[in-house]
């Protein structure tokens, strides 16, 4: 058993604010990632009001071993009225910018693209000065798909990499490394103004050279953001933890992904993909487009 790090330990947040974010979630019946996906950070995130919202789940249609989201029930048909009930939890937490993820939906012809759509869309309707983040799933390659997302004009688009190709295979068995550049590449080329963004994970056997060089292929198709994290293993069922990276690699790659070109990296042991996500406004303001 490796022993977890002074690096990764967090603090315990204080309920009262935890508690107020849990009570808007509860009675609007929203699903988060921060909670579906067992994310360290929901202490903090809850504490200051902020939440990465799952919409059409938390069934998802992909069985990747090293997610702690369920694939074991069978996903519902998509909900008329979880735009409108998204909409109100961010008209009640006041967000400045929100962040919108999805399980896999692979039974759905788009992929889900309509849902994304129309909570965009309500979020506009009742917040327009709220900047939207989607974190979408590859939609299996259907790119008619994405450029419906594209229309509905989100600020930024993510798309997580998870991991490097010769891993792929076993972390993100339905997944495909070229795919997921592409559908960042094609993001670029539909919606040039629209701010990409991606993700990966360490900790599962990778070396520096060939994070590096996820970095280098990220930057080859102009994804502007990229956040790297530590990977926990959320249960013994789930994928085998190999290793924990240091802060000082994890400031290694940072600079390195800035020397680069990526206008921004975060790169931390308890980084996630939509972790301190609202730092986007001032990057928008920066580098407008």
């Amino acid at each position: 058993m490796i022993v977890k790090p002074d690096w990764l330990r967090v603090k315990a947040p204080q309920p009262e604010r935890v508690g107020n974010v849990k009570d808007i979630l509860r009675d609007l019946a929203l699903n988060t990632v921060c909670e579906e996906a067992s994310c360290p950070n929901i202490g903090e995130c809850f504490h200051n009001g902020t939440a990465t919202f799952l919409i059409m789940g938390p069934a998802c249609t992909r069985a990747c071993p090293y997610c702690d989201i369920d694939f074991e029930k069978k996903p519902k048909p998509l909900d008329a009225t979880e735009p409108n009930r998204l909409a109100e939890a961010v008209r009640r937490m006041n967000l400045n910018h929100v962040v919108i993820t999805s399980v896999n939906r692979d039974d759905l012809a788009d992929g889900g693209a309509s849902q994304f759509v129309r909570c965009i869309e309500e979020i506009r309707n009742v917040s327009p000065k709220t900047t939207i983040e989607v974190l979408i799933p590859d939609l299996c390659g259907n790119w008619q798909a994405l450029a419906t997302i594209l229309e509905a004009q989100p600020e930024v688009l993510n798309h997580n990499t998870e991991t490097i190709p010769r891993l792929y295979r076993r972390v993100r068995p339905q997944g495909d490394y070229d795919r997921t550049l592409e559908l960042l590449r094609r993001t670029r080329d539909i919606a040039p103004r629209v701010y990409t963004k991606s993700g990966i994970m360490v900790g599962l056997g990778e070396t520096d050279a060939e994070v590096r060089q996820v970095m280098a292929d990220l930057r080859s198709v102009d994804c502007d953001i990229l956040t790297i994290g530590q990977y926990l293993q959320p249960s013994a069922k789930h994928l085998q933890l190999q290793d924990f990276v240091t802060p000082a690699q994890f400031a290694a790659w940072q600079t390195f992904g800035e020397s680069i070109g990526f206008l921004q990296v975060v790169s931390s042991p308890l980084t996630r993909s939509s972790y301190h996500a609202e730092q986007v406004r001032a990057l928008m303001e920066r580098y407008p487009r």
